[in-house]
Order: C-alpha cells, then structure tokens, then sequence
C-alpha cells in the first residue's frame, strides 16, 4: 500500500507491532499516535439519523462526525444481532470463526480481539458500556459494563469486576464514565482506544425524564408498507416482531397502570414492564408519573381496536425511541466538546455506528435479525484527522472495524482476520479490488420474534436469501426497483441468470469464509418450500 503523505502529515503514527514508539513526520517533529474513539449504539437505525434520513429527526452532533469525515453509505453487518454483532467487530471474522452465533452462547474471550492487539502494540484500552457478551471483557485494561443488556434508569455495571448500582439515565452514566477514563484513569503518555458502548435505543426505548415531552406535537408519517401482507415471502409471515400483534402495551409502551387494570397477552413481558418502572427513584417516578399517567388513562377510556389501536402503538413507539436517539444525540455533543477541549481532535478516529439497523414500522415492525435492508444495514459515520470528506458508496460490513484500526495504529493484520480494511477508502483511495458482494448468516432460531434461520448475498444491486433449518425457502429481490423488497422474484420468468449469479456468488463467499452451509441444498429447480413446521420457541428478552 501507498503511503499518504499527506495522512502522516495530520497524524498518522507508524507504530510496530509491539510498541507504540513514535516516527517522525516530514516537519521534524514526532507524529502523536493515533487514538481511537469507537462509538456503538444499540438498534440504531440508519432512518434516524439525519445525516441518512431527515423524515423523523435531526441529531446534529451525530451529523458532524459526517460533516467533519464520512458517511458509508452501503454499511452493513454480517448478523443482525447484538451479541454477535459485537463478536464480529471484535475479532474481524464471521459468527460461524468467532463461535458467537447467538445471543445464548458464551463469547470465548481467550480468542484473538483487536483490543488485545493494540494493547499489545502499546495502545491503553477501555471498554464502557453495554458489552452482552456474557463473558467478562478480556484485553482491556479497564473496563466497566452493564449488566447484561442493562437498564435504562438507576444501572447496575460491573467495574472491572465489581458490580454498583449508579443512579441516573443510562445514558448520562456511560458518557460520564468515558469521560472520566478520559480524564482521570488512562495514561496519558499512550494512545487510547476507548470503546463506548451506550444501551441505547434498545427495547424498550424508556427516555430521560428531561425529554418526555419532546415531539408531542408531532405525527410521524407511516411506513408506506406498514400493513405489508407478506405475499410470496414465508419466513417473513411467520415472524413475531409485529407492531400490530407482538409489541406489548406494558413492556413497550408503559401502559403500567397503578390501578393494575391493564393486562397483556404476555404475563412475563408485563411483569418485566411493571419492574422496569420499580426501579425508578421517587423524582424519576414522579416525573414519569406526571407525562405517562394522562396518556394510560386516555387508552382506558378510548379502548381502541383494530387499525386505530395498531397507529397509535406506532406512534407511541417512535416518540419513545426518538426520543431516546435525542438523549444519545446530545450525549455525543457532550464527548466530541471534550475531544475538542483537550486537543484530541487532531490525533483522534472518530468512529459512530450501531450493532445492527432497526424497522421505524417497515413491513410492520419492529426489531432487527432479517437480512431485508432495515435491519441489514447499519449507520457508519468516521471522522480521520486528514482524512477524506463526504460518501464512500463502497460495500463495508461490520467485520472490517477490526482490520481498519489495526492498519491505523499500524499493527499487522492477522491472516485469519476475514474483514478488510476500510484505512485506504478513508485516505480517499479506490481500491480497484474491493469486494462487490456481502455475506450474511442469522443463526437464533427458534427462539423471540421466531424469525427463521438464513443466509445470503447482496451486491450493488441483488440480494439472494435462504431460509432453511425448519423450512427450505429462497428469495430474491431487485434493490433498485424494489428498495422495500415486496416482490420476492426467485423462480419468476426471466430471472433465470440472475439467481444462477447470485447463487455462484453465494457459494463462492461461503468458500472463502469457510461456512460451506448452503453446499448440501439443492437449489438448481426454482421452487418455495415450506416444511410447515413450527418449533418451541425460547423466551429471551434479548438481542
């Protein structure tokens, strides 16, 4: 690789792979390393973030890492689930390398991490935030993480080991304690990568109480599929991620009246519901109290039903959880001001991204796990001290976060590593050899929202998708003249070629990442299948 003048000029230190000694820029003075700054919400979807989407709400300081760096506008993930989705960007392989293919298995943290990597190379690291790994951290040299997939209000984290409830917003508190490692806690004499994981927008999207009110006044348009009937498309019927029949008037929405009228189809989600608002403090309560109380007493009187009922669960849903986003948003000014302050904007990658996309209503849902392109895709904002400004349109999977920073604090990549550096695209490079398709693998069924097992491809214009384990089902779309994939084309007239490409890509992809699963099916006749199975599904509140 060519190296960038220019780049080292701003910063970028040539640091072996095991010491972060400094090399000498052409101006004679020592290049300070480069620190990185990892940023990962949790169901963040790429709709709602103004620098994608401006129909539902602006988050300007997430917008300038995008004004200030770029914008990966074909990001993806390679398993729409947090847990895995965390193992993958970690260790730069597949779920099916990495042994985290679902949220009920253990990550193996004895395996090879890029944290353990740059600290090796001399780097300080910390983790901060939601981890839901099960397993403690491993190659940090602080770490401080909720439990489990933790709580909104008055959280439990475990302080490199120790466990304390800390009062407040779940979102102040991680800020606040990245900050605090920042400032107090690293050695100052070494280059950081400090991961900071917030909860948020996770299920189930309770806000501060300072933005309760926020967005009252507004009507949020409806997903033009929201009443998708999921013809030609099995797997996507038999889900159970529906706003309309699967998201809970306790759990979800907070219906948790005191006068314990109000009852779900689901007696754990609304005992979870009711504990959830338990945990508050007395003002916390109060403030709750004071928004949630006229509107559950507005659903008693109104008694909706039917289409009424299901508009105005979407509604109450994306206030919530836009309402999170607002929380994160200002939180993130908050960490890119202290960045500011202490002169670490010049030597510092910026990076802001989620562990997978999110349905604002699509197809009639909530949730993630399909690899349909709510949920498949992620937002990617980087902001490199002289680096590139504006789009990189090239496909980039979450698997590539491991090799980039690697290549960044100048540490060899390892062999096995499976993702590929996105350090040359943010020099401004074209790599006249960068991938032109994506593979995808979602493992965790049966288990919630019973969305089937599958696997595929997409490139700049196709996707092809398998479902299997309890049914053999293919489908195909054109992205470009279906963007909301309704029209499932696999077996159709004239589509021939297009599935026999797809399918070779397919394969080709499941070689050279070593999951040969797809091998053993036939799919040379154009055909859907259903087995007409149903599994015993297992209840997680997770994901």
């Amino acid at each position: 690789m060519k190296t960038n003048k220019l780049f080292i000029l701003a910063g970028l230190a040539a640091i072996a792979s095991t010491s972060c000694s400094q090399k000498e820029n052409t101006s004679g003075q020592p290049a300070k390393p480069m620190n990185i700054l990892y940023i990962m919400t949790d169901d963040h979807s790429f709709q709602t973030i103004s620098a994608y989407d401006k129909r539902y709400i602006q988050t300007p300081n997430i917008d300038r890492i995008a004004n200030e760096g770029v914008r990966f506008t074909n990001s993806f993930v390679a398993n729409s689930i947090s847990g895995p989705s965390r193992a993958c960007m970690l260790t730069g392989k597949h779920s099916h390398k990495n042994g985290f293919i679902d949220n009920a298995h253990t990550f193996d943290g004895s395996q090879q991490t890029f944290p353990k990597l740059l600290r090796k190379a001399g780097y300080q690291t910390a983790m901060i935030g939601k981890w839901h790994l099960t397993s403690d951290p491993t190659g940090f040299d602080y770490w401080n993480i909720l439990v489990g997939q933790g709580d909104y209000y008055n959280p439990i984290f475990i302080d490199n080991g120790e466990k304390r409830q800390i009062e407040g917003y779940a979102t102040n508190i991680t800020t606040d304690l990245a900050l605090d490692w920042l400032d107090n806690k690293r050695d100052k004499s070494k280059p950081f990568c400090l991961l900071l994981h917030h909860k948020a927008p996770h299920r189930t999207w309770m806000p501060d109480t300072c933005d309760l009110r926020l967005y009252d006044d507004v009507t949020f348009p409806l997903p033009e599929n929201f009443y998708d009937d999921y013809a030609g498309r099995i797997a996507a019927s038999e889900q159970e991620m529906s706003i309309i029949k699967d998201m809970d008037i306790v759990y979800d929405l907070k219906m948790a009246d005191k006068e314990n009228e109000i009852h779900s189809s689901n007696a754990d989600l609304e005992k979870y519901g009711r504990e959830l608002y338990n945990r508050m403090n007395p003002d916390q309560k109060a403030a709750w109290d004071a928004y949630y109380d006229p509107i559950i007493q507005d659903f008693k009187a109104k008694k909706r039903t039917g289409k009424e009922l299901a508009e105005w669960k979407y509604q109450r849903y994306m206030h919530d959880y836009l309402r999170v986003i607002h929380s994160v948003d200002r939180n993130i000014g908050i960490v890119l001001d202290y960045l500011e302050k202490n002169d670490l904007l010049d030597n510092t990658l910026i990076v802001y991204t989620s562990d997978q996309g999110f349905y604002m209503g699509e197809h009639g849902w909530f949730d993630k796990r399909f690899m349909y392109e709510e949920s498949f895709r992620t937002p990617l904002l980087m902001r490199l001290p002289g680096g590139k400004k504006g789009d990189i349109p090239q496909l980039v999977q979450n698997i590539d976060y491991a090799p980039t920073f690697l290549e960044l604090a100048g540490v060899p990549i390892p062999a096995d590593i499976q993702g590929e550096s996105l350090l040359p695209l943010l020099k401004g490079e074209r790599p006249e050899n960068w991938r032109n398709s994506l593979y995808y693998h979602y493992y965790e069924y049966p288990a919630e929202h019973s969305v089937k097992r599958h696997y595929g491809v997409r490139d700049d214009r196709y996707k092809l998708i398998h479902f299997y384990n309890d049914i053999d089902v293919w489908e195909l779309y054109d992205l470009q003249e279906d963007p909301h994939e309704m029209n499932n084309l696999y077996g159709k007239p004239s589509y021939e070629a297009v599935t026999k490409r797809m399918r070779d890509e397919l394969y080709k992809l499941q070689k050279q990442y070593d999951d040969p699963v797809g091998i053993r099916f036939n799919v040379s006749d154009y055909f859907l299948i259903s087995c007409g199975l149903r599994c015993i599904k297992d209840l997680e509140l997770g994901g």
